[in-house]
């Protein structure tokens, strides 16, 4: 069986979760990193030498990085559906999951950690306007994108729509006023719609440290401790 190792409100996890949730495929989740400890075991090594978190272990192959492992799950079990055979429309998703991780990615986490990650008395308010501009500006090339499309590689969902699903969950539900985005609003919307995405991507995190840390410890009873 599957096993997937790392805590389910991670965002690098997330992604992952995500993807062997619309494939279906049958799992453990195996809860690491955080407040669950066990990177740092020998065990663990042999899986990620990293000592981070994702990281799965398929039968008998290990594979870490949370693209990788979404690139791989989608490839071996979703050729023709999660991955698209069409080697142009394959390219494009792969493209915009690296624009997510180089682009978007970034300035959303660093948001929700200026927020939710932070002590209202802590917040800086310049710093966090900053982020969300910087995460606005970003997501207007997905937006414009989107004009013409339902999903990133046309009217199809695909692998390609995965990570940047996660960071659109974060940046749309922490406490700032943001910007008009039709098109990514109407997008984000048809990924709220699926049964998947629902349960494992839209997770309440709370809006302060101790809300945030209570919820992930509550997430134990999904895994293995």
């Amino acid at each position: 069986m599957l096993e997937i190792w790392g805590r389910p409100y991670s965002s690098n996890v997330i992604p992952v979760i995500w993807t062997a949730n619309e494939l279906k495929l049958d799992y453990t989740l195996q809860l690491a990193g955080g407040s669950f400890g066990k990177l740092d075991t020998d065990a663990y090594a042999k899986i990620n030498p990293n000592r981070m978190i994702p990281a799965i272990r398929d039968g008998d192959f290990a594979l870490w990085e949370s693209l990788a492992i979404v690139r791989y799950l989608s490839d071996r079990y979703g050729a023709g559906s999660l991955s698209p055979t069409d080697i142009e429309t394959r390219a494009v998703a792969d493209q915009w999951m690296e624009w997510s991780a180089s682009k978007a990615f970034g300035p959303v986490i660093y948001l929700f950690f200026a927020t939710v990650r932070t002590q209202p008395d802590d917040r800086d308010a310049a710093k966090i306007a900053a982020l969300r501009d910087e995460a606005h500006a970003a997501l207007t090339i997905l937006d414009a994108h989107l004009a013409t499309r339902k999903y990133v590689c046309g009217d199809t969902f695909s692998m390609g729509d995965i990570p940047i699903g996660c960071v659109a969950y974060r940046y749309f539900n922490v406490d700032v006023d943001r910007p008009a985005l039709p098109h990514v609003e109407a997008w984000y919307q048809r990924l709220t719609e699926r049964p998947a995405y629902q349960a494992h991507v839209m997770r309440h995190f709370g809006t302060n440290p101790e809300e945030w840390a209570a919820l992930e410890r509550a997430c134990a009873s999904e895994g293995v401790i």
